[in-house]
């Protein structure tokens, strides 16, 4: 037996001591996990946390993790989402053993191992009607009702069972159902159902049958199948580990696989249903699975989120047997640290206000004998291009940034009326430093007929350009794009999709697979009412030019605005297009 006892830098958590215990203890020889996606929609945040663990475990006890789609439900399945799924497992910087796994691919095993429990007498075919099923389950002091056929012969089970797979029943005619106790303290232990009529075609085996196993009959065995040895899964399963455990012992295993539970991932303005999610983008609410405003893989890939952020996030949240919900900001925490040495800066204005700077020509003329001897700079053709780095501490290469006679301004840096506390351009406050570039001062301001604030005349002080003003103190500094060289361009900012927290997860008892069965006019009323008319706002910017010469899905700083990204699907040359990833602020 070796030592079990943590090392100062080993993670340590319940599921990690188990395995380490098992491991000392020679109950297995290795770890063997998997990550058992059903493949009715995209992966959001909360199954992220879930493929860390998996992956991270297995690695950690140089183990193997295997990526296995549960796909027992062909009528809510697709293609595109196992496609989906893999690449977003991919991006998340993971490798599964092997080739990707199916239970679609044990389909046949699964079926003798359905009629082995009918031979052994633990299966029955019924035939009563899903309704009369629930009903007679009883519960909450409404005693159950054993099915007329729970008491038939072997004999007559495995022909109706055959003439099942023959396909002689319609959907809902008939069932297989596991003989357990229809009296017992659990409700997933009252006879469940582990096979149903469904003459569906499926993305994996076609037209080959016309029964599929139920979840949670395919799931252990598929784990046993693939000498899984520490089935990890979320507290909802919790009340399912009976059942996992009664048919992996029907069956027989000489080293079966245990489940273990773990609480999910639920954050704050957050909503991590997947039915939920799915009525969003059937009701246009949003674009679609990889909208940036959605916590799908995609969507938070879409908005820029740094898979290293995602993982980090998953790491600092941790793993326990208590459900609880996290703070949203601390996902931004993680975002904005690894997006902090990665990109480049630039200037981006949202909200342009012209200013003019009347002595521009002959502030510029003698530029080479009045900066700073620091500066690098150039004057060509009237446009003073002035050289900086696109990171101030990472050497990331250089960038040329035009000044010109008329620049952009963001209309929030200028206010006629000031608030308390205000530092930027007023009546009072005339001058500021303009970011890499002089100290303007503001000559006069020109308003529209409805007293809106249009234009600005300035002039700037010759003297300086990257020094002090003299006899001095200018304070406060604002970005600037140049009017005549800027590129105009889409930027998106986000707010939360959800107004408020409370009742976001409120379908712990639904399970992934039945969201085909969901009431889903309720979920219509709840999107209306929780869901945030302001998540999305557009604005209409000018960027800098080294920000438009760049390929989709590159990140950068908006210095004083937010971290962005070229938006993967939409950005061009002609026209860019940048979605928000997360503020500059951290408020965690």
């Amino acid at each position: 037996m070796t030592d079990s006892t943590p090392t100062s830098f080993e993670k340590n958590d319940f599921i990690r001591q188990i395995i380490r215990d098992d491991l000392a203890f020679g109950k297995y020889d290795g770890v063997v996990t998997r990550f058992p996606p059903e493949p009715n929609g995209f992966l959001h945040i909360g199954h992220v946390k879930s493929i860390c663990l998996n992956f991270g475990v297995a690695k950690e006890f140089n183990g193997l993790c295997n990526l296995r789609f549960d796909d027992t439900n062909p009528t809510a399945e697709k293609q595109d989402y196992v496609n989906g799924i893999k690449a977003d497992v991919e991006w998340l910087g993971f490798t599964w053993n092997g080739d990707v796994r199916y239970a679609s691919h044990y389909f046949d095993q699964l079926y003798e191992w359905a009629v082995q429990l009918i031979k052994q007498g633990d299966a029955y075919v019924d035939f009563q009607t899903p309704e009369q099923i629930r009903e007679h389950r009883g519960g909450f002091g409404k005693p159950s009702v054993e099915s007329p056929q729970r008491n038939a012969t072997i004999e007559e089970n495995l022909t109706r069972f055959e003439d099942m797979k023959n396909g002689k029943y319609q959907e809902g005619e008939a069932v297989l159902r596991a003989k357990i106790d229809m009296n017992h303290a659990n409700m997933n232990m009252r006879d469940p159902v582990i096979y149903r009529v469904m003459h569906a075609y499926h993305h994996q085996t076609g037209d080959k049958w016309c029964i599929y196993p139920m979840y949670d009959y395919a799931h252990p065995l598929s784990d046993a199948i693939e000498n899984i040895t520490h089935s990890l899964c979320t507290l909802e399963f919790e009340d399912h580990r009976p059942f996992y455990d009664w048919v992996i012992d029907k069956i027989g295993f000489e080293r079966p696989p245990h489940q273990y539970e773990f609480s999910r991932l639920n954050i704050d303005h957050t909503l991590t249903s997947k039915r939920k999610l799915k009525r969003l983008v059937d009701m246009g609410v949003v674009s679609g699975w990889d909208d940036p405003r959605m916590p799908t893989v995609a969507g938070m890939r879409r908005r820029g989120y740094p898979a290293a952020g995602l993982r980090d996030f998953c790491e600092r949240v941790g793993i326990s047997k208590a459900d609880g919900v996290v703070d949203f900001r601390q996902l931004e925490f993680s975002v904005r640290n690894s997006l902090e040495n990665t990109t480049a800066r630039g200037m981006a204005v949202l909200r342009p206000l012209k200013v003019t700077i009347v002595n521009f020509d002959e502030a510029v003329a003698d530029f080479e004998t009045l900066k700073k001897q620091t500066v690098k700079a150039r004057l060509n053709d009237g446009v003073l291009w002035l050289t900086q780095p696109k990171h101030p501490t990472v050497d990331m290469g250089e960038r040329e940034i035009p000044f010109t006679k008329e620049i952009y301004i963001d209309k929030t840096d200028f206010e006629i009326n000031p608030p308390a506390g205000y530092k930027r351009l007023s009546p009072e406050n005339k001058e500021i430093r303009l970011r890499n570039s002089y100290v303007l001062k503001i000559e006069e301001y020109i308003v529209d007929e409805n007293g809106e604030v249009i234009e600005l005349i300035a002039t700037i002080d010759p003297k300086t350009l990257g020094n002090n003003p003299e006899g001095r103190k200018v304070k406060g500094v604002i970005h600037w794009v140049s009017a005549s060289h800027g590129v105009d361009a889409v930027v998106r900012m986000y707010q939360h999709l959800l107004l408020e927290d409370d009742e976001i997860n409120d379908e712990a008892t639904l399970h992934e697979k039945d969201m085909v069965d969901a009431d889903t006019d309720a979920d219509t009323l709840w999107i209306k009412q929780h869901i945030n008319p302001n998540s999305l706002t557009v604005y209409h910017a000018v960027v800098e030019p080294s920000l438009a010469n760049v390929s989709a899905g590159d990140k950068f700083q908006f210095e004083r605005e937010s971290y962005f990204v070229a938006d993967s699907v939409e950005f061009t040359k002609d026209l860019p297009v940048y979605n928000q990833i997360v503020g500059l602020k951290d408020g965690f």
